[in-house]
Order: C-alpha cells, then structure tokens, then sequence
C-alpha cells in the first residue's frame, strides 16, 4: 500500500486518534491495551528503534528539545516526562540542570520503566529521578505541581490527546512550561518522498531483521502518518489552555517541537 506524507489519513484538531491503531480502526476501549504489547515487545530495543524512525537524528532533536526548554539551575524545580520510560529526556534535563532538577519519569507501560531505571543506576542519577507507572490522561499528582512537563514521541499513543493535554495543563504550576516533541509532517518536496519510501518499506522490514516483529514497526510509522499536522497540534494545545504556543520544526518536519506555557 502506498501512502503519501501529508493526504488525508492525518487526523485534524478535534481528534480522531481514540479508535486508531495505525491504519486500522478498533474499539476505543482496546486501543491501550494494543499500544501497550507493541511497547512491551519493543522496550529493549526502544532506543535502537528510534535510531531507525529518525536515522539517528532524535538524539540532535532531543539536545535541541532540551536547550529551548533550558533546565533550572535552582534546586526544588520539578519536571514531569511522561511517556518517558527509557530515561531518554529525564537524563538530559537532570545533566542540563547541573544535577539540580528533579525528574519524575511517567509512562504506562512497565517494560520501559524497568529499561529507564537500570539506565539511570548505570548513569548515576538515580537519586534525581521518580520513576512512576501511570496514565497520561489520568496523571497521579496535584494541580500546580510542575515547572515543566516533556513528552517525546510519545502523545500520538496516548488514546485521548485531549485528555493528556489537559492534564499536562493541570499538573503544571502557573508559569510553568509543556514542551512535546513529536514526529510530524514533513513539508519539503523530495524529501517527503524519500521518508515516505523509507517508514514504510525500509522500517518495519528492518524492526523485523533485527527484532523479529515487523508488525510493531509497521503500528509505529502508521501512528506517525495519523498523528495531526503541526497547525492542528498547535490548535488541540491552545484549546487545553495553554499560551504563547509556538513550534519549530526539525529536519524538514520529520519532527516538530511544540511549546506552551501555563500562564
């Protein structure tokens, strides 16, 4: 099946990701549960996956995630990742704080979670992170709790966007700042072709080489084409309640990073 960047099996700003499992239509009720076994199979290899999806460029989007969200150097400021199980972000943010902020590292899926907290005893920076097992549209914690909230590629698996958003909207202390980095719509002719070519053909017979589970990689490069273009994510951020909502797109828009502020 041949798809094109950008055509209309993207979702707009009032949603539509409930019910979709990449290309497929299931029952809302089973949508987590389905995301969930890709991210059980794929833990291990989450971050070797992401080399793959981004041919290795989420690490540069990540540092540049990092350096426009410009960590605290003072102690006491609070972060929240969420979907964050692999520690990839949280590690960033504590080293770009100077060992000052502490990181509470959220995700639903507890595979990833046991990978982040093996990386962070590895890495020494246990003692600056939470890792917690918890839903993006239901999250654990007070209203105003948060100077910062991150979320990378991560929302377009969470069921209702909506949700997460207002959520995220909620945990954050007024002043405080929701950042997400997303893979996103690629906007320059030629290269949309090539990344097209590439996610669908080249990705999921790759994840099936290495990994032996082409079907999971086949989900992640579908959830990418379903995922709203970065107007309509702008719009669904805005709508939670947040402010001065602005993005920049990486590489073309193979990736987009959204902010907003809590004002």
């Amino acid at each position: 099946m041949s798809h094109n960047i950008g055509n209309s099996d993207r979702v707009g700003a009032h949603g539509g990701m409930e019910k979709s499992f990449g290309f497929q239509n299931v029952a809302e009720e089973r949508k987590q549960e389905l995301v969930n076994e890709v991210f059980h199979k794929v833990a291990k290899r989450y971050d070797l996956m992401n080399d793959l999806m981004s041919g290795g460029l989420h690490r540069v989007w990540k540092d540049a995630m990092i350096a426009w969200l410009a960590p605290s150097k003072r102690a006491g400021w609070r972060s929240l990742d969420v979907a964050g199980g692999t520690g990839d972000i949280a590690f960033r943010i504590v080293n770009a704080s100077g060992k000052k902020a502490h990181v509470t590292v959220l995700d639903i899926n507890g595979s990833m979670l046991g990978v982040g907290q093996e990386r962070a005893v590895k890495k020494g920076l246990s003692e600056c992170l939470e890792f917690v097992e918890a839903n993006a549209e239901e999250l654990p914690f007070d209203d105003n709790s948060f100077d910062a909230y991150t979320i990378a590629f991560g929302i377009r698996n969470v069921p209702h966007i909506d949700k997460a958003l207002s959520e995220a909207y909620r945990v954050l202390k007024p002043g405080g700042r929701f950042m997400c980095l997303e893979f996103s719509e690629v906007e320059m002719p030629v290269l949309d072709k090539i990344y097209d070519q590439w996610s669908f053909h080249a990705i999921p017979q790759i994840g099936k080489m290495i990994t032996g589970d082409k079907e999971s990689y086949s989900y992640l490069v579908e959830s990418i084409r379903k995922f709203p273009k970065q107007k309509d994510f702008a719009e669904m951020i805005e709508k939670a309640g947040f402010e001065h909502v602005s993005w920049r797109d990486f590489t073309g828009g193979i990736a987009a990073l959204h902010s907003g502020w809590k004002i």
